[in-house]
């Protein structure tokens, strides 16, 4: 049972494969700490990619139901290069790590985790999290490691879609009428004090030298680019202190459990079952 459906066209970047089929016909093994890397990575897109499907038939227009589907499925389709690249440092597939790890084994950031709320709650969640993701990509694009560079370079090209799209509703919401407003600074105050997370530096980073992105370093491109949308839909950057945490250690929210119920029941109810 594949847990993604997402199909995108093979391409290739350096002569390295980067679609999840290609990984497993391919032959690649991450070293463990590529591997816990990978996972962090695959963790954070799997659990936004199913924050935002519920979106779907529920968006404020048509056009935006279609456009947080096509979101949702690109951050499938990271998840699933990074969960298939990290399974084989141990021997398992996407549907093992996806599937049938507990929550305290997943080592996404809070951030994606964190309640749909209002679509202004959603969108300024999204746009946080597409705004790192675009520095992330761009500089991973540079990794050691061909594999990691690879997948970078493919997501890169979609991260620049959903940044764009997040910034064009912020524009719209800020500068639409003053309910509008209210709520996407709202909902921009909700996600603040997960935004440092993003950019912790820990020892995995440390041991991979090169092949990984000292999230420090995004910090202040992130800053100067968010700034500049937000000063833009007229809305302020939020001066609030981080959450309590943050570390990737295992620490996480109290939707995460949610979260996995929903992704997980039904290959946990029929293990091994296939379409």
């Amino acid at each position: 049972m594949s847990f993604a459906s997402h199909d995108s066209a093979t391409r290739q970047s350096a002569g390295h494969a980067i679609t999840a089929e290609d990984l497993q016909a391919g032959g690649a093994k991450a070293t463990e700490d590529v591997a816990r890397y990978a996972l962090q990575l695959g963790d954070d897109a799997l659990m936004l990619s199913q924050r935002l499907g519920w979106w779907i038939a529920r968006a404020p227009e048509l056009e935006e139901d279609i456009a947080l589907a096509n979101i949702a499925l690109d951050l499938l389709g990271h998840a699933r290069f990074f969960l298939t690249y990290a399974g084989t440092a141990w021997g398992k597939t996407e549907d093992d790590l996806a599937y049938f790890r507990d929550e305290e084994e997943f080592r996404s950031c809070r951030l994606v985790e964190q309640e749909n709320g209002d679509f202004g709650q959603t969108i300024a969640r999204q746009l946080i999290f597409s705004y790192y993701q675009y520095e992330l990509y761009r500089r991973l694009v540079h990794s050691s490691d061909p594999t990691l560079a690879a997948i970078a370079d493919k997501a890169l090209k979609e991260v620049q879609y959903h940044q764009d799209h997040a910034g064009q509703w912020v524009l719209r919401l800020g500068l639409g009428t003053e309910e509008s407003k209210r709520r996407i600074q709202a909902g921009l105050h909700y996600m603040w004090p997960y935004v440092d997370e993003l950019f912790h530096d820990d020892e995995l980073v440390d041991a991979l030298g090169d092949a990984a992105v000292r999230p420090s370093g995004l910090r202040a491109d992130f800053d100067v680019r968010l700034k500049a949308v937000l000063d833009e839909a007229e809305l302020s950057v939020p001066e609030l202190l981080g959450a309590y945490g943050g570390d990737r250690s295992g620490q996480f929210s109290e939707q995460r459990g949610h979260i996995l119920a929903e992704m997980q029941v039904l290959a946990r109810r029929h293990p091994g079952a296939t379409w």
